[in-house]
């Protein structure tokens, strides 16, 4: 069984695709606290509504989660040995007890008692080694892949699992916290998922409802809600109708304008996304292999005006691939690199050989309203420096296959997030060849400063390879970088206990009706 793992983990190392169309976190490298003891009190027997803008993916499965938006959902399914709280640090999950060697090598992690799968069964250290050997196999986050595929041994010895790497890790818990742990040899887990959260998968109906009820056995704190319906309206005006009716007791990523014309008394708090929103740009397709086209497109573009215009003047400017939670990472300098400059901009055009502007088409998911919005904005900005960007609106699952998947489209809006709490959560997409790059990005400078930020081991070095890599991001005009929008959420005023997360998450297991 042992060198079954082990060759499993050095094969998985080739790079697999990871989506996260929004969200993010900070991360914290110490062993976790135990934040999970049995609540005091009865849980009250509930159940709310929230709606979404999108339906989940066809699998469930969590090592084959693509998009931010099923992961949001399924985040109260799927558990890991550790998993992040609302303030980015690392508390313990299924496993109670967390332990690292000196030299930063071994990781020891004992299992907790008393640990319930959805489905009846209990939680064996059979079912983590299990767990971590499927995820090295298939998990779509290439950056976890890359991750695991150090280790080199692997073993349970009584209730503890053993995990030994080649070097020290000082992100390997943000890595280990993206291994839900799920049944040995279950295999319904794309139509049936199963794991140990507070609530437990139910059923679905395709572009309809996901529903989730309480798990009575959860060894942590229980959710106080015993059942979470998520109804699914892909299209924007039909879930702010819904909302404003009360129809729902809580929708999350409104824009300021759905906000504004809220009228149902509704309680809104405002975060952010913890994302990377910009207008990415397909480096395959001409013009946009002609780094004096993008730095036109980045200059023409006028960010500051834009969150006036779509949001109200909330959210943050970016400047390349990091938002502002990751803070030793961002460099909020970049995001002046490239002052609104329409003269500048036209003469990079004709630099280029476009002294007249061309034309191009922008792909935007239609049930994304603050992506769309963002569009709008950019199609006015570039038309000052003659150049003439359409919209095409698709469906999600469109753009899921035909934009990310296939690479077929010009330029599109959305946002990047980051799965684990890491910076290569967010940078390693953009190495070349990289199947998480839909934008066909290749820079060998960016490739060697992100190798040398995987190869070092002390923290100081790696953070200065990781700015480096947006450094390179920035000057090449990867893409032309807009903000982390912020996140409007509309809630229930009979409901308490939201948090928001620093990822692309909503913790259902802390929302209670007040007494």
């Amino acid at each position: 069984m042992k060198k079954r793992i082990l060759a499993v983990f050095l094969a998985a190392a080739a790079l697999t695709c990871s989506l996260s169309a929004c969200g993010g976190a900070t991360t914290q490298t110490t062993a976790p606290s135990d934040e999970t003891t049995p609540s005091s009190g009865e849980p009250h027997g509930n159940e709310i509504t929230v709606g979404i803008a999108q339906d989940l993916e066809s699998s469930l499965d969590p090592y084959q989660m693509t998009a931010a938006g099923t992961r949001e959902v399924m985040f109260n399914v799927f558990e890991g040995l550790v998993k992040p709280d609302s303030s980015g640090n690392y508390v313990n999950a299924v496993a109670s007890d967390v332990s690292i060697s000196e030299d930063g090598l071994t990781y020891t992690f004992t299992l907790r008692d008393g640990v319930v799968f959805h489905n009846g069964e209990t939680c064996t250290t059979e079912d983590v080694l299990y767990s971590f050997e499927t995820c090295a196999a298939t998990s779509w986050t290439s950056a976890v892949v890359e991750a695991l595929s150090a280790v080199t041994d692997l073993r349970a010895e009584g209730n503890q699992v053993i995990v030994t790497l080649n070097a020290p890790n000082p992100d390997f818990l943000s890595y280990v916290s993206s291994v839900s742990i799920v049944p040995a040899g279950y295999d319904q887990q794309a139509t049936q998922p199963v794991g140990t959260g507070p609530f437990k998968f139910v059923s679905r109906s395709v572009q309809e409802n996901i529903i989730l009820e309480r798990h009575e056995d959860y060894y942590g704190t229980p959710a106080y809600l015993d059942r979470v319906t998520y109804r699914i309206y892909e299209d924007s005006n039909a879930l702010f109708t819904a909302l404003n009716s009360g129809a729902l007791d809580l929708v999350a990523h409104l824009t300021s304008d759905q906000v504004s014309n809220l009228t149902n008394g509704y309680e809104v708090l405002e975060g952010t996304m913890n994302l990377v929103q910009a207008l990415y740009l397909n480096h395959a397709v001409e013009p946009f292999n002609d780094v004096r086209v993008r730095q036109a497109l980045c200059y023409a573009v006028d960010v500051d005006a834009m969150l006036a215009l779509t949001a109200g003047g909330h959210g943050t400017k970016v400047g390349s691939s990091m938002y502002p939670a990751f803070t030793k990472y961002f460099d909020a300098s970049l995001a002046d690199a490239y002052p609104h400059d329409v003269e500048k901009a036209k003469a990079l055009l004709a630099e280029a050989g476009y002294p007249d502007g061309f034309s191009f088409t922008i792909t935007v998911p239609s049930n994304y309203q603050p992506h769309v919005d963002t569009a709008e904005v950019l199609v006015e900005q570039l038309s000052q420096v003659g150049i003439t960007a359409q919209i095409d609106l698709v469906d999600w699952n469109t753009w899921l296959e035909d934009v990310y998947g296939n690479r077929n489209f010009e330029t599109t809006v959305v946002g990047f997030d980051s799965s684990i709490l890491n910076a290569s959560g967010m940078l390693a997409r953009w190495v070349t060849g990289s199947d998480q790059n839909m934008i066909n990005y290749s820079d060998p400078d960016y490739d060697a400063a992100y190798a040398a930020a995987q190869a070092t081991v002390d923290d100081a070095e790696q953070t200065a390879y990781y700015k480096e890599c947006l450094q390179i991001l920035s000057d090449t005009a990867a893409n032309v970088y807009l903000q982390d929008l912020a996140d409007f959420v509309a809630i229930n005023p009979a409901l308490e206990g939201f948090q928001f997360y620093p990822l692309y998450v909503i913790d259902m297991s802390l929302l209670r009706f007040a007494d």
